[in-house]
């Protein structure tokens, strides 16, 4: 093995404070388990991985500063990181200036292509179709909107907005809050909320002011059974934080639920809990994350090296048994395919599965070929 390093350093770029640290917390779980089980393997090529990690703090400035840190200062070629769509769009730039890949493993708008980047959430027509069938058949045809005033939230709204009319549901509110809410502008939405009285809330608010949104929609008194919020983020491990107590009856759409009843499922759990502690819950973050590190060593094995253009084309058309199912890299749009889910809080704080895509959709992250009054879930 000859002219090999003697280990591979790869950047990590994930908070551990500030407004996202829980799901980011989850995103550096998540990689972690993976890095550690590939290097107990024997690594890539005889060579560990070898992760270089900053702490950007949930602040896209400091994204953009720890980012240059990891590929001018510290010579790193990969980042695994940013967790929210504010901090992909201020790091992209860099990314591309420098000529790195970065791996992005949340949930997002779409809308976006680069040959720098390997996008490994879900797309909107892999949770958003569904959902939007799924409102519609189960919760009522009033739908009121409400996100974050940031790129993910509007975007993700306007979409759902187009899904829900056409299939006969009407928009009853809509209210953008700050990225950092505080308890006012939340309690001010829940008032807009009971004055438009909706069958089912539809939310993108992230972070800190989303679990105080769901606390304080408790405390008003609405009851998830009879009027949900339905998230496209808001996981296990939030709904822990929050209480679920509290939580019972609300819905996500995502591709990855703890509650998926498979072997490489049970497999990622169990280890991540015999590494994390008895009590700590998978969620489509940490799972995200788990998979794109794979992905990353089955691409690097291919490639043997870290150069961008060359590593970059060994992810394309890379697939794994990820926690989730089967997943692969679209060649066309380097996004994932995934299996669409639609799950409901339990008690406990896990979701039920109540639906699920039959098998793994192709990435669509232009809605390029979604039509808008087709159905995504059987009657």
């Amino acid at each position: 093995m000859a002219g090999l390093p003697e280990e591979w350093r790869i950047g990590i770029l994930f908070s551990q404070r500030g407004l996202s640290m829980v799901t980011e917390a989850e995103h550096i779980r998540g990689t972690i388990l993976a890095i550690e089980a590939i290097n107990a393997a024997g690594g890539v090529r005889g060579r560990p991985l070898a992760p270089v990690m900053r702490d950007p703090e949930s602040d896209p400035r400091l994204y953009r500063e720890k980012a240059r840190e990891l590929l001018v200062d510290e010579g790193v070629n990969v980042i695994l990181g940013c967790s929210h769509s504010a901090s992909r769009k201020a790091v992209l730039p860099l990314i591309e200036r420098h000529n790195g890949l970065l791996l992005y493993p949340s949930m997002y708008e779409g809308f976006e292509y680069s040959e720098n980047v390997i996008y490994t959430g879900a797309t909107l027509n892999q949770i958003g179709c569904s959902l939007a069938d799924y409102l519609v058949r189960n919760h009522g045809r009033r739908i009121f909107l409400c996100g974050a005033d940031y790129i993910f939230s509007r975007e993700s709204n306007r979409v759902m907005r187009d899904l829900l009319e056409a299939r006969g549901a009407s928009i009853v509110g809509e209210r953008h809050v700050p990225l950092a809410a505080d308890t006012g502008a939340l309690r001010g939405l829940i008032d807009d909320v009971r004055a438009a009285a909706p069958d089912v809330v539809f939310a993108t608010i992230i972070g800190g002011p989303a679990r105080e949104f769901y606390r304080l929609y408790a405390e008003a008194g609405f009851d998830p059974r009879e009027r949900p919020i339905a998230s496209l983020t808001m996981a296990e491990t939030e709904i822990g934080r929050i209480g679920p107590e509290a939580c019972v009856g609300h819905i996500l759409s995502s591709s990855y639920f703890q509650t998926i009843d498979s072997p490489a499922n049970a497999a990622f759990v169990a280890a991540f809990r015999s590494r994390f502690g008895d009590g700590a819950t998978t969620s489509t973050w940490s799972a995200n994350a788990y998979t794109q590190t794979r992905l990353l060593a089955l691409a690097l094995e291919q490639a043997g090296t870290l150069e961008t253009e060359a590593l970059s084309q060994a992810f394309l058309g890379q697939q794994v048994i990820a926690p989730e199912g089967p997943v692969r890299v679209d060649a066309e749009t380097r996004h994932l395919w995934l299996t669409p889910r639609i799950g409901v809080v339990r008690e406990g704080g896990l979701f039920d599965i109540r639906w699920q895509a039959p098998a793994p959709l192709r990435p669509d992250p232009y809605l390029a070929t979604v039509r808008f009054d087709e159905s995504w879930i059987e009657a």
